[in-house]
Formats: structure tokens, C-alpha cells, sequence
């Protein structure tokens, strides 16, 4: 299984870096786990015009990402609450799952649309960095649940 986590956002080398990459290892028995940071030039400059603009600057970025043949998860305020069990039952669907974090204005309508599942962490506002954590340790739970492992409990 691979699991991708796609972030808009540029990448750092810092604590919250190094506690991703901890999570990603634990998660490494189970499924392969990438972070994929994504910020350019583009998405810089819509940010600064308006949401609508930013937001479609993000749309434009993830297209090339959401495949047919993987699950799409999108990562939105107004997305289905979960908890862990249910989360892990994602993992079911493909051999490739995709999650999607929105930049800071979110996501347009008609990408959320293309994507499987729509989900929300929490109706909490998160940093970037944060949200990553909260992800990669709720898939490595998914995983630990889906195989049995005692680290759930």
C-alpha cells in the first residue's frame, strides 16, 4: 500500500520535520509514506490577490496528483468528523490513498468534488504543520488497526 500526503506549504527542517519523519518510519511496515510539500511561485502570488484566486491556484497544483485508479482524500473544515476505526477503513478502498491538505483559504467546491471522501480533523483551525502531525499519527494508527498492532489500545 502507498500513501501520499500532499501539503501546501513549503517544506522546513525543523522539529515539526523530524516528527513527521518519525511517524512516516513507524508507518513503514505497513504501507509506504510520503510527504509531498507544495509551494510555488504561482500559489504565492494568488495568495496575495484574493481566496477565490488562491484557491484555484491549489486546484491547479493538486490536479495533476488526483488519479482515477487511487482514493482521494481531501482535508477540509466542512468535512466528515471520524473517528480512528472508521479512519483505518480507508485504507480498504485502494493500494494508493491520497490525502490532500488545502492551503489557507481551502479548497474550491469543484475540486472537493473530484475527491472520494472528504474529511476534517477537526473543527479546530490548524497550522500546516500541525495538521501534518495529527495526519500522520491518525494513519499510523489507521494502519496499527487495520493490522492488529497493539498501538491503539
Amino acid at each position: 500500500m502507498k500513501i501520499n500526503v500532499y501539503s501546501i506549504m513549503k517544506p522546513s527542517n525543523d522539529e515539526f520535520e523530524t516528527l513527521a519523519k518519525e511517524f512516516i518510519k513507524m508507518s513503514s511496515k505497513y504501507a509506504k509514506v510520503e510527504m509531498h510539500y507544495i509551494f510555488n511561485k504561482k500559489i504565492a502570488k494568488a495568495q496575495t490577490v484574493n481566496e477565490i484566486e488562491a484557491q484555484k491556484s491549489y486546484s491547479e497544483t493538486y490536479e495533476a496528483f488526483i488519479k482515477p485508479t487511487s482514493y482521494n482524500i481531501a482535508l477540509d473544515v466542512l468535512g466528515k468528523k471520524v473517528d480512528s476505526f472508521k479512519f483505518a477503513k480507508y485504507f480498504d478502498n485502494s493500494a494508493e490513498v491520497n490525502f490532500f491538505i488545502g492551503g489557507a483559504y481551502g479548497f474550491e467546491r469543484e475540486f472537493l468534488k473530484k475527491c472520494d471522501a472528504i474529511l476534517s480533523l477537526s473543527e479546530l483551525t490548524m497550522a500546516h504543520k500541525v495538521a501534518n502531525i495529527v495526519l500522520l499519527e491518525q494513519i499510523f494508527r489507521g494502519l496499527c488497526i487495520k493490522n492488529n498492532h497493539p498501538y491503539h489500545k
